[in-house]
């Protein structure tokens, strides 16, 4: 027993001196010291050995047991002490470099074309609101004076969540939302996200933007609608800006309009930008339809106003001589720091 142990104690020095990394210190301890170690094995034989001398071998396995041990500590601490003078040698840092400079992020031209648009009208006196993108077809709609039979509702390739609630395609149910709680007057704009069906495209997206204004009050006439937009144009578009109204329709105003402005390229010359025309289409308008103010509780004998709506994206699309509205989209650096 006496030999055998000697052997162990030599063999398991002899592996502890050769490991050169934690995970061979990790196997000789295993080897020797586990539960299926040598060591185990040398323990689990002393019924064999004669009583008298069992005394004897139990302080030879024990001295064996510590020899072992201190020497896997020895080692452990040696080689730790080894590595991490390697590791602090190779990963010195010089503090002398200039360090890595955080990359911030870019303002998205659609944010800077809304805080435009929005600092033109706080500065009107209108106020901002907002509402829920899932809309009942009551406000989206109805309320808006599209009935269910309307041919407009299909015009506007709507994403129905059931029959009554729809995603909005307009951000107008916020201006039917606020004429419910009749707190009169009303001057608010409501930008917002909208949705419609329509396939992706250098000028269409399935999800964009809107800015539409509401102004409600005592003897509003098409007139403050006209002055309203001139100044807001100016606004945008430069001083030198010029509106035009062109009749249209729209199923919620009475009388409806689009206004164009001149081409601030070209100044109203004609160049490629407008086509030649030397005037650029930019928003919808018209009176609020006397109906539409019946429906959200407001006497349309006493109260008249005017509605608008510009897509923030054509703002953007314009302003920064933008060609393909899917940029707006595609979360690219290179297109963003141009702003």
């Amino acid at each position: 027993m006496k030999e055998r142990l000697e052997q162990i104690k030599a063999d398991a020095l002899a592996q502890i001196q050769a490991a050169d990394i934690p995970s061979k210190l990790n196997d000789v301890r295993i080897k020797f010291l586990g539960k299926k170690g040598e060591m185990t094995a040398v323990l689990k034989g002393m019924k064999d050995v004669a009583p008298e001398d069992r005394p004897v071998v139990g302080q030879l396995v024990n001295e064996t047991r510590t020899a072992i041990e201190t020497a896997l500590e020895e080692s452990k601490t040696t080689m730790e002490k080894r590595i991490r003078e390697e590791k602090l040698r190779t990963e010195v840092i010089d503090v002398t470099l200039p360090s890595k400079k955080a990359v911030l992020g870019h303002r998205h031209p659609n944010t800077i074309a809304l805080e435009e648009v929005e600092r033109i009208f706080v500065g009107m006196g209108y106020e901002v609101v907002e509402g829920p993108e899932v809309e009942y077809d009551l406000y989206n709609f109805e309320k808006l004076n599209i009935p269910a039979d309307h041919p407009a509702k299909d015009e506007q390739d709507t994403f129905y969540i059931n029959k009554n609630i729809v995603l909005r395609t307009q951000t107008s149910p916020v201006q039917a939302r606020v004429m419910e709680q009749g707190k009169l007057p009303i001057r608010m704009i409501a930008p917002g996200r909208v949705f419609r069906s329509d396939e992706v495209d250098a000028t269409h997206s399935p999800s964009f933007h809107q800015i539409e204004g509401l102004v409600i009050d005592k003897n509003i006439s098409f007139a403050d609608l006209k002055g309203t937009l001139e100044v807001f144009a100016k606004e945008l578009f430069g001083p030198e800006t010029k509106t035009k109204f062109r009749p249209h329709h729209f199923p919620f105003t009475e009388p409806s309009a689009e206004v164009d402005v001149t081409c601030f390229k070209c100044g109203g010359k004609g160049c490629r930008f407008c086509k030649g025309s030397g005037w650029i289409e930019i928003l919808g308008c018209g009176m609020v339809h006397p109906h539409v103010l019946e429906m959200c509780g407001i006497d349309p004998q006493e109260y008249t106003g005017f509605a608008f709506g510009v897509g923030l994206e054509r703002i953007a699309l314009l302003k920064y001589e933008i060609d393909d509205m899917r940029l707006l989209y595609e979360n690219d650096i290179r297109f963003l720091k141009q702003f």
